[in-house]
Parts: structure tokens; C-alpha cells; sequence
């Protein structure tokens, strides 16, 4: 069995068996895979812009021709060297043509498989699982403790240490996607450059909006059909400085993400992770509510909801004095309709 547990991935990463040439790499995270497959590339190969060296494969393009990845793992590089192949595999079940590579693998070539979440009865991952030959490294949300070990590596980089308080706060903000946390850390450095310590007042300015974060709560709370929360979001959200038409506007904008992630679960995907796949993926903190929105609505019933958030925008510009009470009002009927569906 050569399926490496979570711990021991990043291990891996850094130093990978050449006993086990064929590597997959899957996961709900598609930041954290696409790290990792980076990562094994360049511990693979001598130069990933060289063709002879490195060659990239779509699933698709290996349902025509099965027989290609084995060739290509096998193909010696014209001018020696070290030898890599990447197979993204997509939508495609691919394992029919990786079946051959592992039964007859190549000691001059690493091949690398990128996956999106698989499940454990899926036949590549199994496969893979199986095989003496191959490694299968799962890419998990990172959870609080792997979110501390980013930021602290990425300070240290920096050099900079950071504030208990705002280091709390950090790991609370990210999240869902590894390359979006270190992106957003790496962006929080970069603002802190010339001091020695990063404070919650730089967290709050560059990784959150405080207003932003407060129209999370109201929206979540009133797709879920959490009528009692909704009021207490909206007050929160007002006194963060959101304004009736900013509220507004984060519902349409949730109308439409929850309509994409829809479509996405009635093509086959779970809302795990039609979440995940989200753009940008939901932050951990807020699957629960966004998952019950998921389950509470339809994508015909959001068009109507969308109406009517259309014609509340409007009321809500024509009668400024009215603004606050149109927009909670209809947050409110939002909520209800919501939890008429979950009755």
C-alpha cells in the first residue's frame, strides 16, 4: 500500500521516493494540489520549459489513444537528463491508461497525475493506492493547525513575527484554497514590509474588510432562512459601515454564486464540493450556512429571488429615507422563503 497519509505529504513533496514514479495528486483543496504538483515537478525535472524533458497530458486527449502515457514515460529524453510527465485528469476516468504505465513503470520518469476529489472507490485512485509502484497524496482544507504552520513559515521568510491576536484572527480569515491563504499572507508581508511585527490592524486592512465580513453574516443567515439571525447580522453589517445598496448588491451577488454551485451539484458534484469549487471557493467558516442555502433553494426559485432583490434596489433608490427598512425587509423575506423549503 503506498497511500501516504496527509501528514507525510508535504515529506514526500519535498523528497520524493524514486522507488514510486507514479505520483497522484488529489484533493478537494485545488489550490493545495496544484502546489504540490508544481512542487513535484520541479523535483523531477531539470527544466519544466524544456518539451523533451516535460511533457503535459490532458485526460481527454488519452481516451483517444491509451497507449500514449505509457509511450511518453518510457520516451528517452534527447539530450539525457531527468524526465517528467503531468496527466491532468480532468473529468475523464483515465485509468485504463495509467493500468499499463504502473504495470510496466519507467526508473528514468516521474509521472505526475493531478486529480480533483476522488473518491475512495474511484478506479484511479484505488489503483494508484495499490500499486508498489505509485503514491497517492490526498490534499485536505487545510485546517487551523496547517494554517498556522503557512503563516508562520511565511512570516519567518519575511521576517517578521506576528501578533498572537492577529495571528488568531489570520487563521480564522483563511482557508479552502492553499494557494489563495498563501497568497493572501504573502500580500499581508508585503504590506508590513520595514516593521518587525504584524498587528491585527494589518490583518484587518489587508486580508479582511470588516464590512465585508459582516455582509457574509446577514447574506448567510438569510439563505440558510435564519430569520432571527438575519436581524442581527443586519445590525452588525449597518454599523460596520455597510450601506443599504452594499447589502443589496452582496445578495445578488450570493443569488448568483449559489446558482452556479446549483448547476454544479444537478451535474453530479456533492455540495462539498460544488463549495470547494466555488469562485472563490466558500471559506470553511461559512459551509454550513452555504450548504443549507444549497439544500433550502432551487435554481428556479433564485431567479425569482433575484427579482425581487432587483426591484428592491430600485425602491430602495427612490425612497433613500427608506434604504435601511427595504433591505432588511427583504432579507427577512428571503429568510422566510428559505425556511419554507426546509419545513
Amino acid at each position: 500500500m503506498t497511500a501516504i497519509k496527509a501528514a507525510d505529504v508535504d515529506r514526500f513533496v519535498a523528497k520524493p521516493d524514486p522507488r514510486l514514479p507514479v505520483v497522484l495528486v488529489y484533493g478537494p483543496d485545488a489550490g493545495l494540489v496544484r502546489e504540490r504538483v508544481d512542487a513535484l515537478i520541479k523535483a523531477s525535472v531539470d527544466d519544466p520549459n524544456d518539451p523533451f524533458s516535460f511533457v503535459r497530458i490532458e485526460g481527454e486527449d488519452l481516451s483517444g489513444n491509451p497507449s500514449r502515457l505509457v509511450e511518453e514515460a518510457h520516451t528517452v529524453p534527447l539530450f539525457g537528463g531527468r524526465r517528467a510527465v503531468l496527466v491532468k485528469a480532468g473529468s475523464r476516468n483515465i485509468a485504463g491508461s495509467v493500468e499499463p504505465l504502473i504495470a510496466a513503470p519507467s526508473e528514468e520518469c516521474r509521472v505526475i497525475i493531478e486529480a480533483g476529489d476522488l473518491k475512495k472507490t474511484s478506479p484511479l485512485r484505488t489503483m494508484c493506492e495499490k500499486a508498489k509502484v505509485a503514491a497517492a497524496l490526498p490534499c485536505y482544507v487545510d485546517s487551523g493547525a496547517a494554517l498556522g504552520r503557512l503563516i508562520d513559515d511565511e512570516m519567518r521568510d519575511a521576517r517578521l513575527t506576528i501578533a498572537p491576536d492577529a495571528r488568531a484572527s489570520l487563521v480564522a480569515l483563511l482557508g479552502g484554497d492553499r494557494l489563495a491563504s498563501r497568497n493572501e499572507v504573502r500580500k499581508l508581508a508585503l504590506y508590513a514590509r520595514g516593521q518587525e511585527r504584524v498587528e491585527l490592524g494589518d490583518v484587518m486592512a489587508v486580508v479582511a474588510d470588516a464590512s465585508a465580513l459582516a455582509l457574509d453574516g446577514v447574506i448567510d443567515a438569510a439563505f440558510a432562512g435564519r430569520t432571527v439571525e438575519v436581524e442581527t447580522e443586519f445590525g452588525k453589517a449597518r454599523a460596520s459601515g455597510s450601506s443599504p445598496a452594499a447589502i443589496i448588491s452582496a445578495a445578488v451577488r450570493q443569488v448568483a454564486n449559489l446558482h452556479k454551485m446549483m448547476l454544479a451539484v444537478e451535474a453530479g458534484d456533492s455540495i462539498e464540493w460544488a463549495m470547494k469549487r466555488g469562485a472563490p471557493p466558500v471559506h470553511f467558516s461559512r459551509e454550513a450556512r452555504v450548504g443549507a442555502a444549497l439544500r433550502a433553494w432551487s435554481p428556479a426559485r433564485l431567479v425569482g429571488v433575484m427579482e425581487k432583490l432587483a426591484e428592491a434596489s430600485l425602491d430602495a433608490r427612490r425612497n433613500a429615507p427608506l434604504a435601511e427598512a427595504i433591505a432588511q425587509r427583504t432579507l427577512l423575506s428571503i429568510a422566510m422563503n428559505a425556511r419554507r423549503r426546509n419545513a
